[in-house]
């Protein structure tokens, strides 16, 4: 059924480079095809790339809960600029991971760009914790609010079990793995139609919102600065809470090959989804503050559900199912980028042999996919999903810095690489410290939940030396790895 995937070869002096060995040749490389190859195929359109980008972002927290930002910023003027410049922020990132993607065309994003810029143990720990933690993790916790939101029209009146929320959470999981498994143009297709329900949902409150400022309903406005000093520490971790709204930009880079023209749709993409989620955000930020005073949004469970019961009677039910498409979408969007950094890594590799395999029919790195499934399920049956995260977003930052300040040592060590798209320099210096300097800060405003995630980190050391540097690994254990 499987067939062993392409070879990446992007540069001399890469650790990209492979073997030929019989293996088949990157669909990238110069080298000529074989007949009847399996590969990834070219289906990441322009209008599926924004959709990509778009439905990894908007999640659930825009509709639920954006009073993170507000309870460390303490105004609501404060708290909409921090918004705005997170968007502006995450474009920065997102700028750079564009000039990354179009000179260094492999899929894998993180992993592959710290893999090329500061070789195998970096790239081996980033790859090591996402496997493990961050993705079944991230992706649990995305998905038990979906299932908390398709069953709340049919609980109002009462509390959901939490049980139901688990069970229809691992059905909702089965399904996005299913998908990826069986079609990448129905995993894409359905994609852009969630995309175009994240942007339904969204509009849904900005227009009645609109409506209210017309109306003249801005009495929340007023001393908008006024309320409650942010501290040194709120205003740096309302900044962290923004950029963690804002994260997924980068995960267009997860599927390169994949992408059509990827010197002009990459950019392309990342700058129009950029421009649509940072004004989407802001204007549903200002939506809520025309209906819901500051002190209300802090108590709130779900702002778009107060925000609509208040203003659009019946038809509020409809928004916890659009939340529910929302999370949906998000799901399918990080499963079907990361299981491409899965497939890469293994085929560098990283991790078993399997996960670079290919379904010779449906043309999808199935076993990269499913490897998700029991981890996740674990995870979602298992403890406290959001400690979970709190160990581990850090870890998140530390690698997106480091991707960013790869780029500008790439412009060092490697000045003749072709660059179809090169921004100025201030943009990934400036992003870079700003993904370091939370990291410090989280080190130091929560040493206790951040020690153990740096701990986690640091098991990717000795497991690489494990895994991949020991040569003479006994013949059970060479077999159990898929060497």
């Amino acid at each position: 059924m499987f067939r062993k995937a392409a070879v990446p070869t992007v540069s001399n002096g890469s650790y990209l480079q492979g073997q030929a060995n019989g293996k088949l040749s990157s669909m990238d490389s110069g080298q000529p095809a074989r007949k009847g190859k399996v590969v990834l195929k070219k289906k990441v359109t322009l209008l599926r790339g924004i959709s990509i980008i778009i439905g990894t972002i908007i999640g659930a927290g825009i509709f639920i809960s954006p009073k993170g930002i507000l309870k460390n910023t303490g105004s609501v003027g404060m708290s909409l600029i921090v918004w705005t410049v997170c968007g502006i922020l995450s474009l920065f990132g997102a700028l750079c991971y564009a000039e990354l993607g179009t000179c260094i065309k492999k899929s894998g994003g993180h992993y592959t760009y710290i893999l090329e810029a500061f070789g195998p143990l970096p790239a081996f720990v980033r790859v090591w914790v996402e496997l493990l933690i961050i993705r079944p993790a991230a992706t649990a916790v995305i998905s038990l609010a979906f299932g908390r939101y398709i069953l709340e029209p049919f609980f109002m009146q009462c509390e959901i079990p939490e049980l139901a929320i688990k069970l229809i959470t691992a059905v909702g999981i089965t399904l996005v793995m299913v998908l990826n498994s069986t079609s990448v143009s129905w995993s894409a297709r359905i994609q852009m139609f969630l995309t175009f329900c994240k942007l339904v949902a969204i509009l849904i409150i900005i227009v009645p919102g609109v409506i209210q400022l017309i109306k003249g309903e801005t009495q929340h406005f007023k001393n908008a600065f006024a309320g409650n000093d942010a501290s040194v520490m709120g205003l740096p971790l309302a900044f962290y809470s923004g950029m963690y709204a804002y994260s997924g930009w980068f995960y267009l880079n997860f599927v390169t090959e994949e992408v059509e023209n990827p010197e002009k749709n990459i950019p392309l993409a990342i700058c129009i989804s950029m421009i649509i989620v940072t004004v989407g955000y802001v204007l549903t930020n200002v939506a809520y503050f025309t209906t819901i005073s500051a002190g209300e949004l802090l108590l709130s469970k779900a702002v778009a559900v107060t925000f609509a019961e208040r203003l659009m009677g019946n038809f509020s039910l409809a928004v916890p199912v659009f939340v529910a498409l929302s999370c949906f979408g998000s799901m399918n969007g990080g499963v079907f980028a990361v299981s491409r950094m899965f497939f890469v890594a293994s085929r560098e590799g990283h991790l078993p042999e399997i996960l670079s395999m290919i379904h010779v029919r449906k043309h999808t790195p199935l076993p990269a996919v499913i490897v998700l499934h029991p981890l996740t399920m674990i995870m979602l049956f298992n403890g406290d999903l959001y400690s979970l995260l709190n160990f581990l977003s850090f870890a998140r930052w530390l690698f997106i810095g480091l991707v960013v300040a790869g780029l500008i040592y790439l412009r060092y060590k490697r000045p003749d690489m072709p660059r179809p798209f090169k921004v100025p320099l201030f943009i990934p210096a400036l992003f870079s410290f700003t993904c370091l300097f939370m990291v410090a800060l989280s080190l130091y405003s929560d040493p206790v939940n951040t020690g153990i995630g740096f701990a986690i980190t640091l098991t990717g050391i000795p497991a690489y030396y494990l895994f991949i540097v020991w040569d003479n690994k006994p013949k059970w254990f060479r077999k159990l790895l898929g060497k």
